[in-house]
């Protein structure tokens, strides 16, 4: 039940960041530079919290800590984002919101002992209704864009990945030392974008500015030190399939910020979604319990 809770807290940190991503491209930021920063405040942390070296025990060890820098943090964040360009971010919201499903799907035929059931299709399927409720908002309008679309595909793919390479580490290692070591391999390739394409130009004096380096903090010590590490501790416990499923309860809380935040109306399309969410994420591990009980 603790793993549950804190796959749980974790999503909704992270269903949070938007609004704090959005405050900081206001003021100047570029995609690349807030990923380049939060993960470097959340390496910083991680040295703090565990200031110790493992021996890598095979370079196999070493390539899965690299893939999971590399999907977990510079694939992910820049498709993802690059996606917003090209594409509606309606669009962009319902596609990586298959990101369990399509997380479950890989694990199920790339890792030894993550199965999915037909329980499992059923209560993600009635998830991703209400995820779609939620974005949608009761009016379904959806341009299709073949580049920033498949943009976003490729961001779920690399989610997927991402636990993937975590997993495969087969709890070898310190879960912190482990989040560390994808914190300082999303950074590392994060360097070659800056050298070749987007040069990080951001003056050092915006960072004397409150709104910048408190949101900077928030996104960099929370929702990527401290969120990054819970949801690796989960995924170690639960495993990748179980763990992604609370991925759902992003749009959630995105709304919820939204209507205090940005005074937008929280609508019955709202309420609705919300209920189909939480009995997709429930409903499977209820009907679990239920099967238990009669035995």
């Amino acid at each position: 039940m603790k793993y549950h809770i804190i796959a749980t807290i974790t999503s909704l940190v992270w269903g949070s960041t938007l609004v704090s991503s959005k405050v900081l491209l206001n003021a100047g930021m570029t995609p690349a530079e807030i990923m380049t920063c939060r993960f470097t405040l959340a390496y910083i942390l991680m040295w703090l919290l565990y200031p110790r070296t493992h021996k890598i025990e095979s370079w196999r060890d070493e390539f899965f800590f690299f893939l999971s820098g590399l999907f977990g943090g510079t694939l992910y964040f820049l498709t993802e984002n690059t996606a917003l360009y090209y594409t509606q971010s309606t669009n962009v919201a319902l596609i990586c919101a298959t990101t369990p499903i399509a997380t479950a799907i890989a694990s199920h035929l790339l890792v030894k002992g993550e199965r999915f059931t037909l329980s499992f299709l059923v209560s993600s399927t009635i998830a991703f209704i209400g995820v779609a409720l939620v974005i949608l908002n009761g009016t379904f309008v959806l341009k299709l864009n073949p580049k920033g679309d498949l943009l976003a595909i490729a961001a779920c793919l690399c989610w997927a990945l991402y636990c993937i390479s975590l997993k495969m580490l087969r709890k070898k290692y310190d879960t912190i030392y482990a989040t560390r070591n994808t914190f300082f391999y999303g950074i590392l390739t994060m360097v070659p974008f800056h050298l070749f394409y987007d040069p990080f130009n951001f003056p050092l004096e915006g960072f004397t500015s409150p709104v910048v380096w408190g949101n900077l903090c928030f996104l960099g010590l929370v929702a990527s030190g401290l969120c990054y590490f819970f949801f690796n501790l989960a995924i170690k416990h639960l495993g990748v399939i179980t763990s992604n499923k609370y991925i759902y309860l992003l749009p959630i809380v995105t709304i919820i910020i939204a209507s205090i935040v940005l005074d937008e109306q929280i609508t019955k399309y709202t309420i609705l979604g919300t209920v189909l969410i939480i009995g997709g994420l429930w409903g499977n591990s209820l009907l679990k319990l239920k099967l238990k009980s009669k035995k």
